[in-house]
C-alpha cells in the first residue's frame, strides 16, 4: 500500500507524456512538410481557448504570416487545413480545379435537423442535382419579374419609417434593415406580408433573429467543422428547436394552402413546391432526379430566408454606416439616385437602378470592408499536388479562404480601413486580381442568390437614400466593434444613427 501513490503518480505521468506526444506529432505535420504555419497550442490547436474570437480574426492571424509561398498551414484541433494566401492558389481552388474542391464539408444533419440539410450544406451529387433545381429561380429575368414586388415593399418600409421618425429620430439601423429584408423574402419566397416595421415582433422577424443565435460554443463550433461524422454520431445540432418547428410549420402550411387553393405564384415557394410535385432530369447526365420531400423543400426555404436577410441587410447597414461617417460620400449618391430618378419621371425601375454605377460600388466596397461572410471553405476530393511546389494537401483536407484577410491586404486594397467607393470604378477592377473579391465565393460554387441579395440592397439604398439623411450621433460606435459570438460579421451592438426625412 505504500507504493500506491507512487504508481498512481507513474500512471499520471505516463498519460500525461503520452497525450504531449501524440499532440506534438500532431502538430509536427506541417513542419514535416516544411511548410509555414501558425504555432499551435494544446489542444485546440490554433483556436482561442476559455474565448470567444470571431473567424475573421483567427484565419485573419494565419494569414497575417503570408509570404511567397501558396498557403500558410493552420490547425484547428489537431487537424490541419490550408490557409491560402496567394490568389493565383485561391483561383486554383474556387475555379481551375474545382473538380477537386466542390465539397465544403459543412456539418449536416438531416435526421435529427433538416434545416441543416440546405444547399450550402450539401455536396456530391446531391448538391449538384439540388443547385441545378434551383438555378432558375435566380436568373436575371426572375429578378428583373420580383423587381416591382422588392419596390413596392421598399415604398412600405418608406412609409413606416417616417412615420417611426415622428416619435425618435435615434435607430439601430441594423435592425431597421433587418425587418425591411424581411418584408422582401417574406413576400418574394413564402408570398407572406410580414409587415416588420410596423409590427417588430411578428414571427418571421422573430426566429430570424433567433436563426443566428446558435446552440453551440465554440468548442461546439470546431466539433462539427472539423468532425462533423462525429457530430452527426452525437446527434449534434446547430439550431434551436423553436426554429426548426417554426419554419416546418410555417412551409406545410404554405404548400398545403397553395395546393389546396391551387394558388400559382412566381416566386421561390412556388418552384420547390413543382419540385415537390415534379420529377427533374439531369440533361447532362441523362438521369431523372427524384422529388423533394416536405423537410428538403423547407432546408431550401430556410436557407433563402436565412442567408438573403442577414447578408443584404448586413450590406446595407456598413454602407449607411460609412456614408454618414463620410458624408461627401453620402451626397454623390443622393445625387445620382435623384439625377437617375429624373430621367425616369420618378420612377423605380430595373433599367433606372441599373445605371446607379455609383450605388453599386458603395454596396461593393462595404461588401470589401465588411465581407458577410468571412471565410470560404472547401475540402479536397482527392490528393491534390499544389502547383509549383512539393506539398501535396491530401484528401479530405480542408482549405480555408480567408476572405476578410483579402479583403484588408493592403497589396490589393491600398489604405485598406479606408472606405473608398472609387476602388470598385471599372478601370480599378479591371487591373485587380480576380480573386481579390470575393463577398460571393467564385466558381461553380459561388452564392447562387447573389443576384437576389445584390437588387435587395440596391433598392433598399436607393431609397433610403432618396427619402432620409443618416448623420452618427452619440449612440454610433466609432470604431466599429463586431459581434464574436455570431458567424457572419455583424456590428456587436447594433448600429445606432441619427435620421432625417429629406
Amino acid at each position: 500500500m505504500k507504493f500506491y501513490p507512487l504508481t498512481l503518480l507513474t500512471i499520471i505521468i505516463v498519460l500525461f507524456s503520452l497525450v504531449y506526444i501524440f499532440f506534438k506529432r500532431k502538430f509536427a505535420y506541417w513542419s514535416d512538410r516544411g511548410v509555414k504555419y501558425l504555432e499551435p497550442r494544446i489542444p485546440l490547436g490554433n483556436l482561442p481557448f476559455g474565448r470567444y474570437e470571431h473567424l475573421k480574426t483567427i484565419f485573419g492571424n494565419i494569414y497575417a504570416l503570408k509570404d511567397k509561398s501558396p498557403f500558410i498551414g493552420g490547425y484547428i484541433f489537431t487537424n490541419p487545413v490550408v490557409v491560402a494566401t496567394d490568389l493565383d492558389f485561391v483561383q486554383d481552388i474556387l475555379v481551375r480545379d474545382f473538380q477537386n474542391f466542390h465539397e465544403r464539408g459543412v456539418f449536416n444533419n438531416e435526421k435529427d435537423e433538416p434545416l441543416s440539410a440546405h444547399l450550402f450544406s450539401l455536396d456530391g451529387q446531391r448538391w449538384k442535382s439540388l443547385r441545378m433545381k434551383l438555378s432558375p429561380t435566380f436568373t436575371s429575368g426572375k429578378m428583373k419579374f420580383m423587381f416591382p414586388t422588392m419596390v413596392d415593399v421598399a415604398e412600405k418600409f418608406c412609409e413606416a419609417l417616417t412615420e417611426v421618425l415622428h416619435k425618435e429620430s435615434i435607430h439601430d439601423v441594423k435592425d431597421l434593415l433587418a425587418r425591411f429584408t424581411t418584408d422582401v423574402i417574406g413576400t418574394c419566397a413564402f408570398g407572406i406580408e410580414c409587415n416588420s416595421l410596423k409590427d417588430p415582433d411578428n414571427d418571421f422577424r422573430k426566429y430570424g433573429r433567433l436563426t443566428f443565435e446558435l446552440r453551440l460554443g465554440i468548442i461546439g463550433r470546431g466539433i462539427v467543422m472539423q468532425f462533423p461524422e462525429i457530430a452527426k454520431f452525437l446527434h449534434m445540432k446547430i439550431f434551436r428547436e423553436d426554429v426548426t418547428e417554426f419554419f416546418m410549420r410555417i412551409v406545410r402550411e404554405t404548400v398545403d394552402y397553395r395546393r389546396k387553393n391551387n394558388v400559382k405564384r412566381n416566386d421561390f415557394m412556388n418552384l420547390l413546391i413543382e419540385l415537390m410535385d415534379n420529377v427533374t432530369t439531369d440533361n447532362e447526365n441523362n438521369v431523372k432526379l427524384d422529388k423533394l420531400t416536405i423537410e428538403q423543400v423547407t432546408a431550401q426555404a430556410f436557407l433563402f430566408f436565412a442567408a438573403g436577410f442577414e447578408t443584404s441587410s448586413t450590406a446595407m447597414t456598413f454602407s449607411l454606416y460609412e456614408m454618414a461617417l463620410n458624408p461627401h460620400i453620402q451626397q454623390k449618391a443622393r445625387k445620382e439616385v435623384n439625377d437617375v430618378l429624373n430621367k425616369h419621371d420618378g420612377n423605380l425601375t430595373y433599367e433606372a437602378a441599373k445605371e446607379m454605377i455609383y450605388i453599386d460600388q458603395v454596396i461593393n466596397e462595404s461588401l470589401r470592408k465588411y465581407p458577410p461572410v468571412v471565410t470560404l471553405r472547401r475540402n479536397a476530393h482527392d490528393d491534390y499536388k499544389v502547383k509549383n511546389s512539393n506539398v501535396v494537401i491530401q484528401k479530405g483536407q480542408t482549405v480555408v479562404i480567408p476572405v476578410y484577410g483579402i479583403h484588408h491586404d493592403s497589396e490589393y486594397y491600398p489604405n485598406p480601413e479606408k472606405f473608398d467607393p472609387d476602388r470598385f470604378a471599372s478601370d480599378q477592377i479591371r487591373n485587380r486580381h480576380p480573386m481579390a473579391f470575393l463577398p460571393f465565393g467564385d466558381g461553380p460554387r459561388n452564392c447562387i442568390g447573389l443576384r437576389f441579395g445584390r437588387m435587395q440592397a440596391r433598392i433598399g439604398l436607393i431609397m433610403l437614400l432618396k427619402n432620409f439623411n443618416f448623420k452618427v450621433c452619440s449612440k454610433t460606435p466609432i470604431p466599429m466593434e463586431f459581434s464574436k459570438t455570431i458567424p457572419t460579421l455583424s456590428p456587436a451592438n447594433g448600429l445606432h444613427l441619427k435620421i432625417e426625412r429629406i
